[in-house]
C-alpha cells in the first residue's frame, strides 16, 4: 500500500474518526492501515523491529504484520491489551521508562499516546535510546489547542480541562476516558519542536501535520497557527 497525502485520503480519515465511538473497528483499522503506510515513506519495514509504544488495542498488529515487520506492542495499562494480559510481542510498562536495552529496535513508534503522559519529553527521549543508529522514531500527538485537544470533552476544553470535565460529567453522568491532569496532560506543537530541536541523540527528518493532505503542509511552519490548526502533529527522526 503506497501513501498518498491527498484531500480524499484526509476526508476519509475524518469520516472514521466520526464513527470512533459507534464503530471503533473501522476507525482503527483504517487508521492502523493509514499510519503504516505513512511511516513506509521514511524506512522499509520489511524485517524491521518495530516497538509501538502505546499501541491500544492491538489494531495496529495487523497492519505492521502485513507490512512484514517484527511488531511489538507496549502498553501501560493491561485493560488495553487482549485479554487484559501481556502475551508474546506484548509488553507491559511505561512510556516513559521502556524496558528495552540502548539500541535495540529498528523502529519506534508511537501514535497519539504522547498527550497521556505526564512527561512527554522523557517519553522521546526513551523512544530515541532504545532505536538502533540510523533507526527511524516516528511519534505523533495531538496537540492541546486543537479541536481535539480535549478528547471526548472537545471542544469545552478552550475553557479550561477543569470546566470541560465538569460538563461532560453533568451532560454523561460518568466521568471522561481522558482527564486533564490525570490521564490526558496538555502538549503543545511548539513544546515538541523545542525538544526536537534540543536533542542530541536524533536529527529530524520530518515534521507533519499528520492528517493533512500534501499542500496543506505548511501550517505546521506558522507559529500559533499550528497550535490551533493541524489536529495532529508527527514527528519523524533518525537516531545518530
Amino acid at each position: 500500500m503506497t501513501h498518498e497525502a491527498t484531500l480524499r485520503r484526509s476526508v476519509g480519515l475524518f469520516r472514521a474518526f466520526l464513527v470512533e465511538q459507534t464503530d471503533p473497528d473501522r476507525f482503527y483499522r483504517t487508521l492502523a492501515d493509514d499510519s503504516v503506510a505513512q511511516l513506509r515513506r521514511y524506512t522499509p519495514l520489511v524485517g524491521r523491529t518495530v516497538l509501538d509504544v502505546g499501541g491500544g488495542p492491538g489494531y495496529f498488529t495487523e497492519a505492521f504484520a502485513a507490512a512484514g515487520a517484527t511488531y511489538v506492542r507496549l502498553e501501560p495499562e493491561a485493560g488495553d491489551m487482549p485479554g487484559g494480559a501481556a502475551g508474546a510481542g506484548v509488553l507491559r510498562a511505561s512510556g516513559m521508562e521502556l524496558p528495552i536495552r540502548t539500541g535495540a529496535v529498528d523502529v519506534c513508534y508511537s501514535s497519539n499516546v504522547l498527550e497521556h503522559v505526564p512527561d512527554p519529553p522523557r517519553m522521546l527521549d526513551e523512544m530515541v535510546r532504545v532505536t538502533r543508529p540510523g533507526g527511524t522514531v516516528f511519534a505523533s500527538f495531538t496537540p492541546w489547542w486543537s479541536p481535539h485537544g480535549g478528547h471526548e470533552t472537545a471542544p469545552w476544553h478552550y475553557l479550561g480541562g477543569e470546566y470541560a470535565r465538569r460538563r461532560y460529567v453533568r451532560r454523561t453522568g460518568r466521568q471522561p476516558k481522558n482527564r486533564v491532569g490525570h490521564s490526558l496532560f496538555p502538549f503543545s506543537v511548539a513544546a515538541a519542536l523545542a525538544w526536537a530541536r534540543g536533542t542530541e541523540g536524533a536529527t529530524v527528518v520530518d515534521v507533519l501535520a499528520r492528517y493533512h493532505p500534501r499542500w496543506a503542509q505548511w501550517i505546521v511552519r506558522v507559529p500559533v497557527a499550528r497550535e490551533v490548526l493541524t489536529w495532529n502533529v508527527a514527528l519523524v527522526l533518525r537516531r545518530r
